[in-house]
Order: structure tokens, then C-alpha cells, then sequence
């Protein structure tokens, strides 16, 4: 008898083990209120993120395997800003429930997903709007400065986004500098920014980006660069030191590299 106790409780603690090994790291997801029920934010990891309003899920550029989506709902959306892989990454949408997903994306993004996807997908160019399943997304330009033909991401290509969503304004920089268009923002309520060399900006720029436009809150995030990590904590006292009032939430968008 006591042979059968002690093995059952073997298995039990290997089961739950197994669950706890298995399950993603992941930054504590916030709650923003809105006018229609609390808007949740799951960082995921870099760029990627999942936001969850109104009975809705949005998958920003899902990315670095579809193991770090376990335990979330399937997406209603997903938002694509770019080309690069850390953005369009075709191994982890194939391991998604993507059945009714759709798919928002640049042209240039739409020319390079996988053709199963293709009844799924509404292009949006830059200016451009969409207004579906009760919120609205808008295409912001998101490219590098200066302007040239050969930089990593050329006007036009990729997109940033504003999503309304119950009466808040979210902005996704995507992969970009501090544009004319960045600091003309107007509205935005939360802001996810880009801040990493050489691919978008450092932090000096993210901050007066920032100071630009005022987002009532701010996340770093897309921070990893080629020499590491920028320090979002120095992002975050620039932009404090200047303007108070913007609540800039640091939060671990790279878990699994602690």
C-alpha cells in the first residue's frame, strides 16, 4: 500500500514538474482600462507582444516559436510590421491556431507569407485604415533616417500601427527611427517603442521621440541590439527627467536569455 501511495505521488510531482518546465516564460501581463473593459498587455518577447480587448486577441509580430503562445488564445488578429524574421517569422505562425485569424500587413509582407495564408490577409499601406471587429487600426510609416535606398528599412515598406481599441490609442513603432510622422502623433494613450542600434534608434532618440508626442504610458521594447540590450533605464529617466506625467513601465521582454 505504502509502495502505491509513494509511486502515485512520484507521478503527480513529475506531472507537475513536466507543466512547470513546460510553461513559457513570460513578463506579468498589464491591464489598461478603457471605456469598454480593461485592455490586457502580454509581453512576449523583442518585438512581439499579444494584446487581448472586448473578447478579441491580437498577436503582434509573433515570433521565436509558437511554444512562447502557449496558454494564450488563439488570435482574432495578428498585426505584421515588416519583412525581417525577427517580424514575419513563417515557423511560428505554422505552429499557431491561426483558422480565424486576420492577418494585417504591409504589401511587402503579404508578398512573402506562405500562400495558406493568403485568404486571411487585408493589406494596409502606409495612411491607410481598417476598421474591423469593432476596433480600428491605422498604418503609420516606420522607417530609418536618413532616407536612402539601401537602409535596413526603406519608407513605405513596413508599418507602424495605431490601434483604437475602447477609446484608447496604441502605438506600435514597429522598426523605426524619430520620425516626422512619429512626433506628430496625436492621442496616443500607450506606445510600444523600438530602441535598438543599428537597426532603429538608441535610446537618446526613443526619448525625444517620445517627449515628442506625449503617450500617456510607454513599454521599451525591440531593445536588443547587436551589442546586447540598450538601457531602457536610462530610456526611462530621460524621458521622466523632462515629462513626469509619462508612465514609462520597463518590463522583461527577454525572459528566457535571464
Amino acid at each position: 500500500m505504502k509502495s502505491s501511495l509513494l509511486t502515485a505521488a512520484l507521478a503527480t510531482f513529475a506531472v507537475i514538474a513536466q507543466a512547470q518546465t513546460s510553461a513559457p516564460l513570460r513578463a506579468v501581463a498589464d491591464q489598461i482600462a478603457t471605456k469598454q473593459g480593461p485592455l490586457t498587455v502580454q509581453p512576449i518577447t523583442h518585438g512581439s507582444l499579444v494584446l487581448t480587448w472586448g473578447g478579441k486577441t491580437i498577436y503582434v509580430d509573433p515570433y521565436g516559436g509558437a511554444a512562447a503562445y502557449v496558454g494564450l488564445a488563439a488570435p482574432d488578429v495578428i498585426l505584421i510590421t515588416d519583412i525581417h524574421g525577427d517580424h514575419l517569422d513563417p515557423k511560428t505562425l505554422a505552429g499557431l491556431s491561426l483558422g480565424k485569424a486576420l492577418m494585417v500587413v504591409p504589401r511587402a509582407v503579404a508578398e512573402k507569407l506562405p500562400a495558406e495564408y493568403k485568404a486571411q490577409v487585408r493589406i494596409l499601406n502606409n495612411g491607410q485604415r481598417l476598421d474591423t471587429l469593432g476596433l480600428t487600426v491605422s498604418a503609420i510609416p516606420m522607417y530609418n533616417l536618413p532616407e536612402s535606398a539601401d537602409a535596413l528599412h526603406t519608407k513605405g515598406r513596413g508599418n507602424g500601427y495605431v490601434l483604437n481599441l475602447g477609446g484608447k490609442n496604441v502605438y506600435l513603432s514597429g522598426d523605426t527611427e524619430d520620425t516626422a510622422e512619429m512626433r506628430a502623433l496625436k492621442g496616443i494613450d500607450v506606445a510600444f517603442m523600438c530602441m535598438n542600434l543599428p537597426y532603429t534608434m538608441d535610446v537618446n532618440q526613443a526619448a525625444q521621440g517620445v517627449l515628442a508626442f506625449k503617450p500617456g504610458i510607454v513599454y521599451p521594447y525591440h531593445y536588443r541590439g547587436q551589442n546586447g540590450l540598450s538601457d531602457v533605464a536610462a530610456f526611462k529617466k530621460m524621458v521622466n527627467a523632462t515629462n513626469k506625467k509619462i508612465d514609462v513601465r520597463l518590463r522583461n521582454w527577454y525572459p528566457a536569455a535571464q
